[in-house]
């Protein structure tokens, strides 16, 4: 693995490093996982006290801590939150197709909202985890296998929307009724009855790719959201960003189909944390309670940057281009929470990082997204502000980026966890 660092060298080669190692929630939380253990955190078993710098992995989730000396709850607790997963299409428990014309197909089902009209004349692997009898987990990656063929402009195509059952079940193969997990329990050298469990995914295969007369930007696939993932994993393990402050990085799985599991947002992951975090450092009831009470977020994901090809979804100020630094994002509705206070701790940060910061809020006739931002103060009643780096291609097989707004988002939090 290449070294974390905030350096302009160095951050985006090694960001795009990891965006091609993670095809899946799991994969990035693995990988993560393991860049924490080799900055020596120590793992932290599920259940008991927790140490007072230490990381936890669960699933597609992350989390990681550090506890400055002579921390008391009255210093706060300093949060940034992404997520792992991205919209996509998920294999079926069963995925073995047999078509008309002698096609091996995988049968897949919809995740999420990606751009189905993406996923088309894309070739794709096979991703994500295995799980043998036992209830060992192995993470897993084809080679390209598969694909989603369009229909020839001749024949009435293409069909978009597509129907989201008919059109989109990759084709695998001539050989009918061939099983996709065959080729899985290969890949793993296990024999095919050790794969009696899974959660794969259809993934393109193409890696991040700069590019542009300057380089000006970064294609690739799941910028929303390892784009923040990263930044905050790099910030975290950049010495610069250690504070006052209890600093805690979490990374939930499920966002993009609404965060209500037991590694999502809205389920008891964070509060099992901090519960460790608690016992470890032997807060008692009442030191909880002043930790909550003393915390903030930062609710980092990806953000809509302004389409120049289609002007009228964005509002006419608060549109952010792409390479114009880290969006602030606001919504009167609370799909963003973003309120004064948040904004001015946001500012805060981006000023003594250098960075420079935008605004966007949804044009009043677009209904917009959402992030983990609403949950997570709804439900722990902590001080939330959204951010992202702006994006074209949202929700795409491969989504655009401008290549500045990267690491400026990672030093943004990097001065939020040093205490701006």
């Amino acid at each position: 693995m290449k070294p974390m660092s905030l350096s302009p060298a160095d951050y985006l080669p090694a960001f795009a490093d990891f965006l091609d190692a993670s095809p899946t929630s799991y994969h990035a939380a693995a990988r993560a996982g393991a860049r924490l253990a080799e900055a020596g955190y120590a793992v932290w078993t599920r259940g008991g006290p927790a140490p007072a710098s230490g990381y936890a992995v669960r699933d597609g989730a992350v989390a990681a801590w550090r506890t400055p000396a002579g921390w008391t709850p009255a210093d706060g607790l300093c949060v940034v939150a992404g997520h792992t997963d991205s919209p996509g299409l998920k294999l079926k428990p069963d995925p073995v197709l047999s078509a008309p014309g002698g096609y091996a197909q995988i049968g897949v089902e919809v995740y999420g909202g990606p751009l189905l009209a993406t996923w088309f004349d894309r070739e794709l692997a096979v991703a994500g985890r295995a799980v043998n009898a036992d209830g060992v987990c192995q993470l897993v990656q084809t080679d390209a296998i598969a694909r989603v063929p369009s229909l020839a402009p001749h024949l009435g195509g293409p069909q978009f929307p597509p129907d989201r059952q008919q059109h989109i079940q990759p084709v695998l193969a001539l050989l009918p009724g061939l099983d996709v997990l065959d080729l899985v329990a290969a890949q793993l050298a296990w024999p095919r009855e050790e794969l009696v469990g899974a959660d794969l995914f259809c993934v393109p295969v193409e890696s991040a790719q700069f590019f542009g007369p300057h380089g000006d930007f970064l294609a690739a696939a799941r910028l929303d959201n390892l784009s923040s993932v990263y930044a905050a994993l790099a910030a975290f393990l950049d010495q610069r960003s250690e504070g006052r402050a209890l600093s805690l990085f979490v990374a939930f799985d499920h966002e993009e189909v609404g965060s209500l599991t037991a590694t999502g947002a809205n389920g008891p992951w964070l509060g099992e944390i901090v519960q460790g975090i608690g016992r470890g450092l032997e807060l008692g009831e009442d030191g909880l309670a002043a930790l909550w009470a003393a915390a903030t977020c930062v609710s980092a994901d990806a953000a809509q940057g302004f389409h120049p090809n289609y002007p009228e979804v964005f509002d006419p100020v608060c549109r952010p281009v792409l390479g114009g630094g880290p969006v602030l994002k606001a919504n009167a509705g609370q799909r963003y929470v973003s309120d004064g206070v948040g904004a001015a701790l946001w500012q805060r940060a981006c000023q003594a990082a250098g960075v420079p910061v935008q605004a966007y809020v949804n044009r009043n006739t677009v209904s917009g997204g959402g992030t983990i931002g609403a949950a997570l103060a709804a439900r722990w009643g902590i001080a939330v502000v959204d951010v992202g780096i702006p994006l074209l291609s949202m929700h795409s097989a491969r989504e655009l980026c401008a290549t500045p707004d990267p690491l400026w988002l990672a030093e943004a939090l990097a001065a939020y966890w040093a205490g701006a």
